[in-house]
């Protein structure tokens, strides 16, 4: 139970920015990475999948233990945990700042997924502590809001500090924030009381496993290839062990997961529409990001200015979304969210060849405007439909999909795009007089990267030139294959989802939407 002294209006709304403020530097720091990668993988001399690995620790992390995160938050209280989210977070990004290396790198934003994976589920179950009913869907709106921009801006953030200030500005500069969110949630946050219960750690273990033997299995094969023996053993260990996780929570009396909740139709096709959204959305910004400095030539910055279209229309039409769902009902809006959401990327693919940033300018508008009629219906169905006694499940079950099929979405279209498309210049490379290992590094690199770099410039300047040329056509073509992926990922999840979710006209309140 929370302890609830008489708190002013001016108390309450303090608490509420930080708990705002708090979620959203985790989506923040989920989506701002991307665009600076460019940039490090020249300092840090890595290659494609080490940018993958960097770019995907936090949201692996964060996915793999939010619902033990929530499960934590219910049993010692909502403040105790963002407390140690938030150091946890803080110390992380501090560290991380001043970091030498890729492997530092990478441990410091898995450290910030841990962290993360507290702060969320503990900044949004705070807030019917802090409000009474009839306050909360203003209360709730606010947290979606401010989340929704933390991610739909993260990349032009990143591209302008990486550009002025260097890419490790992104960590160092968070930190202070971050100390700021913790005075103001020790000081005006409410407390609570701590709940007898445990944290399914055999549960946790398989299915964090599975998911992690996928997301390495499918990064790591773009190098090994994937008849490589510790790839199989991978592939094969992931179904066996989310077969063991699915066992162990029907069996468990304090399950991570309800297995209650894929009872109601409706929850389970909108947790698809939201791991199908998540998985185009995250990959198609990660790709267009590295197309558009490594090819385009542009620095992080205007990058990321080019990749904030979406934004305009995620908010616009998010209004429209919460209409939708209150007068009608949410299975419309978010399967033709889901619907805009792969045409947006079919329309890049389509016109990238002829109208290049034109053409992602246009597709991100699509996209942001499916994600914007989705987003508050799928949140209301998967947040605020299932009843009070699962609602911290149903929480945590949500906002791993998004966390895990973002980090799925970045692999599947970063894969895409070196398989079908730079690969098809090696044979240019090798005749040009590059060895096949050579040829097979800078497949896997970016051409303006120091290690394609060193390889390419043992060329005469003129086979130089004809090389770096076919490989930035072959990666706009992989990109495109890699678009093309990503659209009908959303329009295959759109279909699932549409034949699971039942027809309904009945109107419901919404409550509780967030990425």
């Amino acid at each position: 139970m929370y302890s609830r002294p008489g708190r002013s209006s001016p108390s309450r709304r303090a608490a509420l920015v930080g708990l705002c403020t708090a979620a959203t530097l985790v989506w923040l720091a989920f989506s701002n990475l991307g665009v600076a990668l460019p940039t490090i993988a020249t300092e840090l001399s890595v290659n494609l999948t080490d940018m993958q690995r960097a770019n995907n620790a936090l949201s692996i992390a964060c996915g793999t233990l939010l619902l033990a995160g929530g499960r934590l938050t219910d049993l010692y209280g909502h403040r105790q945990m963002l407390l140690l989210g938030l150091l946890i977070f803080g110390v992380a990004t501090s560290a991380t700042a001043f970091t030498p290396n890729l492997a530092g790198l990478v441990a410091g934003r898995a450290m910030m997924g841990v962290g993360s994976a507290l702060i969320l589920p503990a900044s949004l179950a705070m807030i019917p502590a802090l409000f009474d009913r009839a306050r909360q869907p203003s209360a709730f709106a606010a947290w979606a809001a401010t989340t929704w921009a933390g991610q739909a801006v993260g990349p032009a953030i990143g591209g302008g500090l990486t550009t002025l200030l260097g890419w490790r500005s992104l960590f160092w500069l968070t930190a202070p924030v971050v100390l700021v969110v913790y005075v103001i949630t020790s000081r005006y946050a409410p407390k609570a009381s701590r709940r007898r219960g445990r944290v399914d750690l055999v549960g946790l273990a398989t299915g964090a496993g599975a998911a992690l033997c996928l997301l390495f299995a499918l990064t790591e094969s773009q190098q090994v290839g994937f008849n490589d023996p510790l790839i199989i053993v991978l592939f094969a260990a992931t179904p066996v062990l989310g077969a063991a996780f699915v066992f162990i929570e029907t069996k468990a009396a304090d399950p991570l997961v309800d297995l209650r909740l894929f009872r109601t139709r409706s929850f389970t096709a909108a947790l698809i529409v939201n791991l199908a959204m998540s998985m185009s959305f995250a990959g198609t910004l990660f790709v267009l990001s590295l197309y558009l400095q490594d090819v385009r030539g542009y620095t992080a910055f205007v990058a990321g200015l080019l990749l904030i279209p979406a934004a305009g229309t995620i908010l616009g039409f998010n209004t429209v979304g919460a209409r939708l769902v209150t007068r009608h009902n949410a299975r419309s809006p978010s399967l033709w969210g889901l619907v805009l959401v792969g045409l947006g990327g079919f329309a890049i693919s389509a016109l990238l060849p002829s109208l290049s940033v034109l053409a992602v300018i246009l597709g991100l508008l699509i996209i942001g405007a499916g994600l914007g009629l989705l987003s508050v219906p799928v949140a209301d169905t998967d947040v605020g439909g299932p009843p009070a006694s699962l609602a911290g499940a149903a929480s945590g079950a949500y906002r791993s999909s998004s966390m895990l099929g973002g980090a799925l979405g970045v692999v599947l279209l970063t894969t895409a795009t070196t398989r079908f498309g730079r690969a098809e210049a090696a044979p240019v490379s090798t005749a040009a007089g590059l060895t096949e290992a050579e040829s097979n590094q800078v497949v896997n690199a970016l051409t303006n990267s120091q290690t394609a770099s060193a390889i390419l410039d043992k060329l005469p300047a003129n086979e130089r030139s004809l090389v770096v040329g076919v490989y930035n056509q072959a990666f706009t073509d992989g990109v495109s294959t890699a678009l093309i992926l990503g659209g009908v990922i959303a329009v295959a999840g759109t279909v699932l989802a549409g034949w699971i979710w039942p027809r309904t006209h009945r109107a419901r309140h919404t409550a509780n939407p967030g990425p």
